[in-house]
């Protein structure tokens, strides 16, 4: 069944168009993003509902099992729907304490670009994310334009068709776009971390899209049960909440959220239908605040 996924958006310079609601790979794994997932079955039936709803923008990442979410991706999905935007990421790796650590020497990325189109089973990467940053933010590491630059290599030879970048400023984005068309920036943003306000404004007036992670992550407990209270009001659950306020906040932002359950992926994929009433929003905003 077809649903609303809250209208369009086209990558600037391309003919991508996806769904403002997708889905993230990440949970599909088993715990800690590492190894097979719990239930096969389960996570291939995920995928196909993800099509079956209209979904068309997947985000995945080689380093998630690691290389276990493209191979799910492959497995429940190839041949591939024409319409559908597979987009990844490179910059870690994993190591076996389960451990997530940082790639970014050049062959770590060459190596990393021919492993994400093995897995996927594919030519060339719609969209490959150029991550840049330490845990979850990003860092002033002295190599960023070195690095990125491989990066453009791989999209010279056709192996990558358009590039992104994630846990970036918008100063490393502004170095970035000296280097190549920047189609998308993946930072964490949500109620609660709002570090990225004038930045989304920024990239929506440039008609690139703003890709959030961890919609419901960092929250302090006083801000949590705040938030719980709102999405009550508003007959959603917080999962719901958080991402109907990321559609409403801005026409550039594309959802990504994962899960490895269809219920759901059922769930999320209703949020467009969610529209926030304006006593809702400010309740909102004076979490942030």
């Amino acid at each position: 069944m077809k649903m609303n996924l809250g209208g369009t958006f086209t990558f600037p310079g391309t003919n991508l168009t996806v769904n403002r609601v997708g889905f993230g790979a990440m949970q599909l794994p088993g715990p800690g993003v590492y190894g097979p997932p719990k239930d096969h079955a389960e996570a291939i039936a995920v995928l196909r509902e993800v099509i079956a709803l209209g979904i068309n923008h997947i985000d995945t990442s080689d380093f998630y099992g690691p290389y276990v979410a493209n191979q799910l991706i492959k497995e429940a999905l190839h041949p591939y729907p024409k319409d559908l935007v597979i987009v990844s990421k490179l910059g870690g790796k994993r190591g076996t304490d389960k451990s997530w650590n940082p790639a970014y020497k050049r062959q770590e990325l060459i190596d990393g670009v021919h492993s994400n189109l093995k897995n996927l089973g594919i030519e060339a990467i719609d969209i490959m994310n150029f991550r840049w940053g330490a845990a979850h933010g990003p860092y002033d590491g002295p190599d960023f334009e070195e690095a990125l630059g491989t990066v453009v290599d791989m999209k010279k030879q056709g192996l990558i068709k358009h590039i992104g970048v994630s846990t970036v400023t918008p100063e490393q984005y502004a170095l970035a776009k000296k280097q190549t068309p920047v189609v998308c920036v993946q930072n964490w943003y949500n109620v609660a971390k709002r570090d990225d306000d004038a930045f989304i404004d920024q990239l929506a007036k440039e008609g690139v899209a703003y890709v959030p992670y961890f919609p419901v992550g960092g929250f302090a407990p006083l801000q949590w049960e705040k938030f719980e209270g709102i999405a009550k009001s508003v007959g959603a659950t917080p999962q719901q909440l958080a991402q109907a306020w990321l559609l409403q906040r801005a026409p550039n932002i594309l959802l990504i959220t994962g899960t490895s359950s269809v219920a759901h992926l059922r769930d999320n994929a209703k949020v467009a239908e969610l529209k926030l009433p304006p006593d809702a929003i400010a309740a909102l905003d004076k979490i942030a605040a």
